[in-house]
């Protein structure tokens, strides 16, 4: 707040609300077709690609297909957000989100023109994952300067509910990926699936990246980077300066965000499969399940990153971290039921208690650092989190449940990965006031906020 014989700053006062109307639209389009275009390839994966691409009868093949779908889409996202961080940081935020967008829509517009095994034998799985490095390289730029499009611009006292517009983008591209494949399936035989069908997805997604290239070529630089170029006191090397600097801030920043991969993950990912294959849920029961929590979540993550401007970020963070770890356990017991409507009340709660988690974050993160390493330390913090969360979850997951034979089994990690990223969250100090008063942390210091 500003004193009452003192004028809003600019940092304070934010683009004008028409202008950010169009921000936050970008940022929903721009993340939700990044999100989109990845979910789409897992879920290609799991209907198509093991016939298409690796034939199960050829060892290479199978090997292939495990390090792409594993390894290729995290250690890339790392990559990515490690350069476009950088380049973020020297040239600009606007800039290199045009490229990341260009680059995703590029490479699954490829995937959907891309010959099968049985045209060009093994050419076909290494240029799969060829395009699969390239979006996760091109999701490690893409989010981070989405939020500071959207946070940077934002009047101080909405940079949580503007930086959770651009969460929004995971349960969407869940949501319309998913959707997308139901369509193809009620419409076309299996036959027509795996000759053609599975493109159509692929190939649609040209036309959400063209509306997001549209509304980003209209957008301006953010304020914040402005200042910075105009003086020129960009950092040499950011990377270098943000893990020198600021490395307990990246660290601490990934640890805390890692639960809501987890939490995410397990609803959308290891959830469907344990329905359909150990309670005996129809699949389109479980997708309706998920897709009507993603709906659910679409709605709420404004809500508390608007929650997240008026109290805090830490306490709205924190209560979804505890709540994650508290329906841990009924998560299970509901579905454990075999009730369609008792599961579905599951996932709505541990969906709402995501949500909470997830809305502030990416404000919160954005805020610990200064506008020099911005990028960087976002971007990295951010992608550490899903290494740490999304990428494990599957298959601690899948070896629990193999142990133990109970779903109930996987809700301890659940509990152990909230314990982490609260422990972590409760280390970092809270952002809001700090930002609030005078816009500091988000007007060009280079030094990361203590």
């Amino acid at each position: 707040m500003t004193p009452d014989h003192a004028s809003p700053t600019p940092a304070e006062r934010g683009a004008a609300p028409d202008k950010m109307r169009r921000i936050a639209v970008a940022s929903v389009i721009g993340t939700t077709v990044e999100w989109y275009d990845l979910f789409i390839f897992a879920t290609a994966s799991a209907l198509v690609f093991n016939k298409v691409f690796f034939p199960a009868f050829d060892p290479l093949i199978g090997t292939l297909l495990a390090f792409g779908t594993f390894a290729s889409a995290y250690l890339a996202r790392m990559v990515g957000a490690a350069l476009f961080g950088h380049f973020g940081d020297k040239v600009g935020r606007k800039s290199m989100l045009l490229v990341s967008l260009v680059m995703m829509g590029a490479a699954t517009f490829a995937i959907g023109l891309l010959p099968d095994y049985a045209a060009i034998g093994i050419w076909a799985p290494i240029l799969l994952l060829t395009l699969r490095v390239i979006q996760g390289l091109a999701l490690g730029g893409e989010w981070g300067g989405a939020v500071l499009m959207a946070v940077e611009h934002a009047p101080a006292n909405r940079r949580g509910l503007y930086g959770s517009w651009v969460q929004i983008g995971v349960p969407a591209g869940t949501l319309i990926a998913n959707l997308a494949f139901l369509a193809s399936n009620a419409v076309l035989s299996n036959e027509a699936l795996l000759s053609w069908g599975w493109r159509i997805p692929f190939l649609a997604s040209i036309l959400l990246v063209g509306v997001g290239m549209y509304i980003r070529l209209n957008t301006a630089e953010t304020p914040s980077f402005s200042k910075v170029k105009e003086s020129a006191a960009q950092v040499k090397v950011p990377l270098a300066e943000v893990m020198t600097k600021s490395w307990k801030q990246v660290l601490l920043g990934g640890i805390a965000t890692m639960s809501t991969g987890t939490a995410f993950n397990l609803i959308v990912a290891f959830g469907l499969t344990y329905g359909t294959q150990t309670l005996g849920f129809s699949r389109n029961a479980m997708l309706a399940i998920a897709l009507i929590s993603c709906a659910l979540c679409i709605v709420l993550l404004p809500l508390f990153g608007l929650l997240s401007d008026k109290v805090g970020r830490k306490p709205v963070i924190v209560g979804g971290i505890i709540a994650e770890a508290l329906l841990a356990f009924p998560l299970f017991w509901l579905l454990d039921t075999k009730v369609f409507g008792l599961a579905l009340l599951g996932y709505l709660l541990m969906m709402g208690a995501f949500a909470a988690n997830y809305g502030p974050i990416a404000t919160f993160l954005a805020e610990l650092f200064g506008t020099k390493v911005r990028y960087s330390g976002l971007s990295i913090s951010y992608m550490l989190s899903g290494l740490l969360g999304s990428a494990a979850t599957p298959i601690i997951t899948t070896a629990l449940l193999s142990a133990t034979g109970r779903g109930s089994s996987v809700a301890w990690y659940m509990i152990g990965s909230a314990t982490l990223s609260a422990g972590a969250l409760l280390m970092l100090a809270e952002t809001l006031a700090r930002n609030a008063a005078n816009g500091s942390a988000l007007a060009g210091s280079g030094a990361a906020p203590r």
